[in-house]
């Protein structure tokens, strides 16, 4: 029997969507379309509608959080029986199924499993043990690696892993000792909770139909955020009864870079022929001329189920787009709107502040904090108090006052330079018996027996290394240069380009930040100095209390899916900002990258309800340098009358802008180079490229440009980078810098 009291309040296609319970159904869930209000009420309906057992639906999640807040709307309705109904995350999931059944596999039933920081601490004892070094060889790089072999299944025999280059063969072993010292510690880390659910149910059948059995009714959550292994667990339980219902928004797919495939979205109804797909469009959050906007954005990307949402609210007023001369006029805007909305009886908790990268809100922050606004930073850390950046201010404070202890402790090791637990002690000791500092203690020592042979020569070097910086700085030059060399000579910056990962490209983001703001502080001061930007980055790290007014938030435009504020600002839309210079550079040879990218900006402006404010400039600080910056191509892809541009003289350099979008894939083909065009001069940069050019690039490493192909700005480079990747770059967009 249909209960209407939990019906009545749901629009016709939600209600539809919660009564359609046999049978596969893909629910594509328009953002701000009440899709956790159908995930809840069609389990309810299972239950109270159709006698469904409880403990036959199985509902997946992507965040405890999301499984919590499911358990808690539905325990309201069902009372107790609802904890009978599993609700869980994939890891959460697989880890229940293995207590139960990993023994068939060999392990014993009380395994550990190990996290992130657990799994690293193996590879860097695997490593040791196989005599790899760690300055050479990344131990993130290889655990990136290995969760990639373990997430896509990688065959250690085939293509996709051979294409890794000269170091697959270094992963390849690392990979198995480190497989083999997990099984020795009954220990499984986070993939393995997937990895080995999906090996359970493909060589023990029984196992698998007693789970289809039990989980005759599936539904999955932000689908379109699954990965291949997911994919795969989800096949397996859904292949008996095929009461599969997938919930997700494929303009809402923005985790490629860790794995989400949006084909599983995209390829629902090949995989269930039979599968009813129902559109949720009716946005409950937006005004109409925020929603109108994102869906035009949107249209304009190829890979996607066609929607256009619209919604019931107000028209509401036009988005703002701001022309700022740069990112320091760019926060100053920022800051100033939300003054002026405070004056409107916003609060600072209804504004937020998205960027692409973390490196942007340096500028924001500093803008805040001359204003006195409280703010956080949602899903990080400020900009001072982030590891790389501290770390290399407590360099730079070294070199002003050695035995400043705390400083030295923090980066005698870092990078890592074989300076030890033990050695550190023996510094403590030899300092605290002689009442002299550590510096100082290192000093004196290094004559005497105290250390290894091995220990003594990295001890050495480190002096050596502090020496040389302390030289750069005694010499008088600039801070900003000061600032690269101490990023280049500690070997910082090289060790972030060999890490490979994401997580090191945004710090090395971070770095490029720091080099700006000592040129901004040099441009700034009338006698600037180390020791006065030291202190002023001391002061900008005091903890603050916060007004019962609440806080901006700042996050970036990842951290910001889910959420919704009443005003939203993002910053930095500009080319090879937003879009990434990563995008751009890859945007021939894989334009999905554009894509994403567009996708990412969609789920930014529809987390705003009522107030949206885009921004960007004509000219943004790089490296301590100003260089012009192109308006983002998605301003252009929102209708004008939609639009108030903030500065009518920018308003034509806004239509102006227009970049043709790419309508086809094509692959790299080395015979498109014209190998007539032996040397090419770049105006604009200055740099004549040819064949046999060495090249760095920030996350590629180093490289030498094979074939060189057009002219001016339109220069494409073949690099053939260490790893053995080539890939087909575009030289204004490719941060490459010429090494020989």
């Amino acid at each position: 029997m249909i209960q209407d009291d939990y019906l009545s309040g749901l629009n016709p296609v939600q209600r539809e969507a919660v009564l359609a319970t046999e049978g596969p159904v893909l629910i594509v869930a328009g953002a701000g379309s009440g899709k956790t209000r159908v995930l809840i009420y069609r389990m309810i309906h299972l239950v109270k509608g159709c006698g469904v057992n409880p403990s036959n639906i199985l509902g997946v999640t992507f965040t405890n959080r999301a499984a919590e807040e499911m358990r808690s709307r539905i325990m309201k309705s069902l009372g107790e029986i609802a904890d009978r109904i599993w609700i869980a995350t994939f890891h959460s999931t697989c880890a229940q199924i293995l207590r139960q059944e990993i023994y068939r596999l060999g392990y014993s039933r009380n395994f550990v499993i190990y996290d992130e920081e657990d799994s690293l601490s193996l590879i860097k004892r695997v490593m040791k043990e196989k005599n790899l070094d760690e300055k050479m060889l990344s131990p993130k790089w290889l655990r990136a690696k290995i969760e990639w072999l373990k997430r896509d299944m990688v065959n250690l025999d085939g293509e996709d892993f051979k294409a890794i280059g000269p170091y697959s063969d270094n992963l390849k072993m690392v990979y198995q000792a480190y497989q083999e010292q997990l099984r020795l510690a009954n220990a499984l880390d986070f993939n393995d909770l997937l990895l080995l659910t999906v090996n359970l149910f493909s060589f023990y059948p029984d196992v698998l139909a007693r789970y289809q059995e039990r989980f005759r009714y599936i539904m999955v959550d932000e689908y379109q955020d699954t990965n291949y292994i997911q994919y795969l667990l989800v096949q397996a339980l859904a292949r008996k009864y095929k009461n599969i219902c997938v919930v997700g928004d494929e303009d809402q797919s923005i985790y490629r870079w860790r794995g989400a495939n949006i084909e599983n979205i995209l390829n629902f109804t090949t995989d269930f022929p039979d599968a009813k797909v129902i559109k949720l469009t009716q946005n409950y959050r937006s005004v109409k001329r925020i929603i109108e906007s994102a869906s035009a954005l949107i249209s304009h990307n190829t890979r996607r189920i066609a929607k256009t949402l619209w919604t019931e609210n107000p028209e509401g007023e036009k988005i703002r787009v701001i022309a700022c001369a740069d990112e320091r006029e760019e926060a100053e805007r920022v800051v100033e709107t939300i003054l002026r909305l405070q004056a409107e009886n916003l609060r600072y908790s209804d504004c937020a502040i998205f960027y692409r990268m973390h490196a942007q809100s340096r500028v924001i922050e500093d803008e805040l904090r001359r204003r006195e606004i409280p703010y956080q930073i949602f899903g990080g850390l400020r900009f001072y108090e982030r590891k790389e950046v501290k770390d290399i201010l407590a360099y730079l404070r070294l070199l002003i006052n050695p035995d400043d202890s705390v400083s030295l402790l923090r980066i005698i090791n870092t990078p890592s330079r074989g300076i030890g637990p033990a050695t550190i002690e023996q510094l403590n000791k030899i300092s605290q018996e002689r009442n002299i500092s550590l510096f100082q203690a290192l000093e004196q020592s290094l004559g005497g027996g105290y250390f290894s042979d091995r220990a003594r020569n990295s001890l050495r070097e480190f002096l050596e290394l502090i020496s040389s910086l302390r030289s750069q700085w005694l010499k008088g030059g600039s801070l900003k240069e000061l600032a690269e060399f101490t990023i280049k000579r500690t070997g910082y910056q090289e060790e972030l380009i060999k890490e490979g990962t994401v997580e090191s490209e945004a710090r090395l983001g971070n770095l490029e930040e720091l080099i700006n703001a000592f040129a901004e502080y040099e441009a700034k001061e009338k006698e600037p100095s180390l020791e006065g930007f030291l202190e002023k980055s001391a002061l900008f790290q005091d903890t603050e209390k916060f007004s019962e007014k609440g806080m901006v938030t700042l996050m970036t435009l990842h951290s910001a899916k889910g959420l919704e504020f009443p005003a939203v600002f993002i910053v930095g839309l500009e080319e090879g900002v937003f879009p990434h210079i990563r995008a751009l550079e890859e945007e021939e040879l894989n334009p999905d990258e554009i894509e994403e990218e567009r996708r990412l900006c969609y789920v930014g402006m529809t987390r705003a309800r009522q107030k949206l404010f885009l921004f960007y400039s004509a000219q943004r600080m790089m490296r301590g340098q100003f260089l012009e910056s192109a308006p983002s191509r998605f301003l252009t892809e929102i209708p004008e009358e939609h639009l108030q541009i903030e500065h009518k003289r920018k308003a034509k350099l806004i239509k102006s802008e227009k970049i043709e979008r790419r309508k086809e894939k094509r692959p790299i083909i080395e015979a498109e180079f014209e190998d007539s065009q032996i040397e090419v001069w770049d105006s604009e940069l200055e740099i004549s490229w040819k064949k046999g050019v060495k090249v760095r690039h920030p996350k590629f490493g180093e490289g030498v440009v094979e074939k060189v192909e057009g002219s001016e700005d339109k220069i494409k480079l073949l690099v053939k980078f260490k790893s053995g990747d080539k890939k087909k770059l575009m030289a204004k967009h490719a941060r490459l810098e010429i090494i020989g």
